[in-house]
């Protein structure tokens, strides 16, 4: 039966915001008008900070009461393996060398016997959750993180694999897991991005890991190399000279010219979704050269927080995401460091005890500045790599790709802490018990942020689009 378009689009209005909304709407249209009459548009300082402190216009409804308001992922990317970390095996170290039949299985290159791992775990907090010796300072927070030690995934190259945890899906044209919640929930912060990605260099795939894809560009990641603290390097080409008051005039002018032709373009054509998440970048751009100022400065800090955090890009950008987060930045990627820094093919141990010296510190202080702050309950904070690495030797000393069981672990927004869940075998090869695919991994995020990811859909070529397709399960049992 043929359906009018009125009823179809009734019809692709699975959220409670149409998808395909114009931002023309006279509360907005209203509020630059007034703008417009209080002076002459964007120009002035204390227009900046009226507009800074001026609540979203775009936060949207949540399907349901949310548990976090805001998500901080730790990616670590190249792959951690758990068994050095949160997923003990004895029975390493008893076989040795051998091959059993549970570890026969295909990785992406040739691996030999079982190698142990030689870093000692303890029972940690009041939980008793057992630790790896190379994260002390993360052990002491274990009754606030529950371990998920069955995840497993679907490729074990670091290209597929890094699109499906970041985008729910190996094709590159996908929306990644931040452009969704942005898409989802809205911003909280008209003066930041709603999407921030912390990286001191470039990861493998790059900006397809935080791409907005079919969604609004709105939606898109905004990343930012903190490898150099300078304000003109951690954004370059944002200072539009707004300390000059003759650089900030001509500012002022060209946003309003740009902003007229622009919205006579809206008129003539209808809505354009290109156009106007360009009309809303060139807003928040302006509002970022005050904001971001002071979010990204991390000499605002005291000495003592900063100590408490160590030092390091890591270090560095954990502190930056309590500060976006302190100031309503709704999903903060942190990676690592550039390419593939825990990708361990030999010398595994080695490397692997100098990242955990790296990471430990500052996530410990990560986790108890939230807590003290009152923002770590509706805070989701996540770790963990596109996969795992083997129990299994290559090369003698290192460790291959592992996509069939590997650790993961979320703290906060409505997360039980102190807790496991899930097992992988007896070597840590492969998830077997209360197994965890990364769409049910997302639908859980997507839960705890008050989404149903079945419902949170976009129609385009089509087709309605999700970000766990046609499967995942929310994984109620590590639901607070």
């Amino acid at each position: 039966m043929n359906q009018s378009p009125e009823a179809r689009a009734q019809r692709s209005e699975v959220r409670t915001l149409n998808p395909q909304r114009s931002t023309l709407n006279l509360s907005r249209l209203s509020r630059r008008r007034l703008i417009q009459s209080l002076g002459g548009g964007f120009g002035a300082i204390g227009l900046a900070g009226m507009l800074a402190n001026e609540a979203s216009a775009d936060v949207r409804p949540p399907h349901f009461a949310p548990s976090a308001k805001r998500v901080i992922q730790l990616f670590m990317n190249g792959g951690p393996f758990g068994g050095d970390l949160f997923d003990p095996k004895p029975l390493l170290e008893k076989h040795a060398g051998q091959r059993p039949a549970e570890v026969d299985l295909r990785t992406e290159r040739k691996t030999a016997g079982l190698l142990p791992s030689p870093f000692r775990f303890s029972p940690c907090g009041e939980s008793g959750t057992p630790v790896s010796e190379l994260l002390p300072l993360v052990g002491s927070c274990i009754d606030d993180i529950c371990v998920i030690r069955s995840v497993h995934t679907d490729n074990p190259n670091h290209g597929p694999a890094l699109l499906l945890m970041n985008n729910g899906t190996i094709i590159p044209t996908r929306p990644s897991l931040g452009a969704w919640l942005s898409y989802g929930l809205g911003s909280d912060n008209d003066s930041l991005p709603g999407y921030v990605v912390l990286c001191p260099g470039r990861p493998v795939r790059f900006s397809i890991l935080w791409t907005s894809a079919f969604l609004p560009g709105e939606h898109q990641g905004t990343y930012i190399n903190h490898a150099d603290l300078k304000p003109e390097k951690l954004i370059p080409w944002l200072d539009g000279g707004t300390g000059n008051p003759q650089a900030a005039e001509r500012q002022r002018r060209q946003l309003e010219l740009m902003r007229e032709l622009n919205q006579k373009q809206l008129e003539r054509s209808g809505p354009d979704q290109r156009l106007e998440a360009r009309m809303r970048a060139m807003e928040t751009a302006f509002r970022m050269q005050f904001a971001a100022t002071d979010a990204f400065d991390l000499s605002r800090e005291s000495k003592p927080v900063r100590e408490a955090y160590g030092s390091g890009h890591f270090a560095n950008a954990c502190l930056m995401a309590r500060r976006l987060a302190e100031r309503g930045v709704r999903f903060t990627q942190i990676y690592y460091g550039d390419g593939q820094p825990w990708d361990t093919h030999n010398d595994h141990n080695q490397k692997v005890q100098q990242l955990c010296r790296d990471i430990d510190r500052p996530i410990a202080a990560l986790l108890g500045d939230l807590k003290q702050r009152g923002l770590l309950h509706d805070t989701l904070v996540i770790w963990g790599g596109e996969f795992g690495r083997t129990p299994t030797s290559e090369n003698g000393n290192g460790r291959d790709h592992n996509h069939y069981g590997f650790t993961m672990w979320l703290a906060g927004g409505g997360v039980k802490g102190g807790m496991t869940y899930g097992e992988t075998d007896d070597f840590g090869f492969a998830a077997v018990h209360d197994r965890v695919h990364i769409h049910d991994l997302h639908a859980t995020i997507l839960h705890l942020l008050g989404l149903d990811h079945e419902r949170l859909t976009y129609r385009y070529a089509g087709r309605d689009f999700r970000l766990t397709d046609v499967e995942g399960r929310v994984v109620r049992e590590v639901l607070a």
